[in-house]
């Protein structure tokens, strides 16, 4: 999950809670097994629904299986990658996922790792995890913390390619419970906004590397209590346009500011102005966050410079909203350096943009159904729409495909119900890109591969089903 232009600041409001919502979940995510059938298979029949293949599938997912699976995330933890540099990492997915028996394609913009495992007549399925750290460095003390400068796996993208592995192998090692063509896609450089776009730009589907899937499904852990899930439906995640724009003025002399246009001036207008976008010209009810981060101008207390560069993103969660802000941006912009007397317009440059990310109402419906009837209702929860940003969408979009993408839960639930009553957790629970951000291992593993394997079974056709 990005933040745009690749912040590295926590950001609680991009996948965190509120505090209705998680205490509406009660205490449902404490440590140990998620299941509410297990793998003894009572949690449902195939009558109607997949939860007794579910367990089934699951039922290998013993203490063995789950050591192995927290020993590769300390690993991932400990050496993370920054995008499209994650080779360690994609050779590791590759390797795994060629030992269970996937075609193998590597190398998709530069790191990209995709595994095939088709499996007879049915939907083809992808499952997505994204692979890239961040360039933040880990405060947490932990005997497995990076031991990269400056490098940290911040936002749990290590949680997520464990996630997918686990699934990935009992999936594979279950093939006579399901039928189709199941993906498995490990994507570079989420972080930027880039990484699912030069998957797509390599030829992913055009070029025949993967079968265009008809559904793509993608989780992210969050720091609420491990062993919940929260959901959105529809737009759930904000478009984010992280822009540059540099005012051109004509420097001189601090002592003659009358023989200069001051570009400083100029921009320091344009961001009190900027605001009013939000203010006065989107409606409430239309969520609209526009940040400007940078501010850069000049060396010198004596000397106006000719140019002055502002950094800002916008986030928006329609389209047609989306279009009318960057255009009001953009005349606030012309209309200072005029009102300045700047000879130049100003030029804006897109550093990155990231689409809405909007789940498909029937496929939440039906996953979410299998959540419920695997895991217990208590353990899910709505989930307001956020902030932040994530490009998972266009591998959907791109393959005409419905998405359902999902937060998992990642903290330890004792301390979590402790700060919510506290009212603390904005103070207590590092949110996601914080230097602190540490998931509780063991229970945010199972739940991951558990929802993973649901998800993927509930979409793909099966014994006793047709999708």
């Amino acid at each position: 999950m990005s933040d745009s232009d690749s912040d590295k600041n926590g950001k609680a409001d991009s996948a965190g809670t509120t505090a209705d919502a998680v205490g509406a979940a009660g205490t449902a995510g404490a440590a140990g097994s998620t299941r509410t059938g297990g793998a003894a298979g009572t949690a449902g029949t195939p009558d109607g629904d997949v939860s007794a293949d579910v367990a089934t599938v699951l039922a290998p997912l013993d203490d063995r299986r789950l050591d192995d699976l927290v020993a590769l995330y300390k690993d991932l933890h400990r050496h993370p990658e920054l995008g499209f540099q994650e080779t360690r990492t994609a050779a590791e997915a590759a390797r795994r996922l060629t030992e269970y028996g996937y075609e193998v394609t590597t190398g998709i913009a530069r790191t990209g790792v995709v595994g095939v495992l088709r499996n007879g007549p049915g939907p083809t399925v992808l499952l997505r995890a994204d692979m890239d750290a961040l360039p933040v460095t880990e405060e947490s003390g932990l005997d497995y913390a990076s031991t990269v400068p400056g490098r940290m796996h911040a936002c749990g993208h290590d949680v997520h390619v464990t996630c997918l592995l686990g699934a990935a192998e009992l999936l594979a090692a279950a093939r006579d419970r399901w039928s189709g063509t199941l993906i498995a896609l490990f994507q570079p450089a989420e972080e930027a906004g880039s990484g699912a776009r030069a998957m797509l730009d390599a030829g992913l589907y055009s070029k025949d590397l993967v079968p265009t899937p008809d559904v793509v499904l993608a989780q992210h852990v969050a720091p609420f209590g491990a062993g919940l899930i929260a959901y959105c439906p529809r737009a759930c995640m904000a478009a984010a346009d992280s822009l540059k724009i540099t005012f051109h003025g004509s420097g001189g002399h601090g002592s003659r500011p009358e023989t200069t246009v001051d570009p400083i001036l100029m921009a320091a207008s344009f961001v009190q102005r900027v605001q009013s976008v939000v203010a006065r010209e989107v409606a409430p009810k239309d969520r609209v966050v526009v940040t400007v981060g940078s501010f850069h101008a000049g060396d010198s207390a004596n000397v106006i410079p000719d140019r002055a560069v502002v950094r800002l993103s916008i986030r928006t969660f329609d389209e047609t909203v989306r279009t009318a802000v960057l255009a009001a941006i953009d005349r606030i912009a012309r209309a200072e350096a005029t009102a300045s007397g700047a000879d130049r317009a100003p030029e804006t440059d897109v550093l990155d943009s990231f689409p809405v990310t909007v789940n498909d109402d029937d496929t939440l419906r039906q996953v979410n159904a299998e959540f419920t009837r695997f895991f217990g209702e208590p353990r899910l929860f709505a989930y307001e729409p956020a902030t932040g940003s994530e490009d998972a969408g266009l591998l959907a979009t791109a393959a005409g495909a419905p998405l359902y993408y999902w937060w998992l839960g990642g903290w330890d639930p004792d301390a979590f119900h402790t700060a919510l009553a506290a009212g603390r957790l904005a103070q207590d629970i590092p949110s996601n890109h914080s230097p602190q951000f540490v998931p509780v291992v063991r229970p945010t593993l199972t739940m991951g591969v558990e929802a993973l394997t649901a998800a993927a079974l509930n979409q793909l056709a099966g014994p006793d089903r047709s999708r």
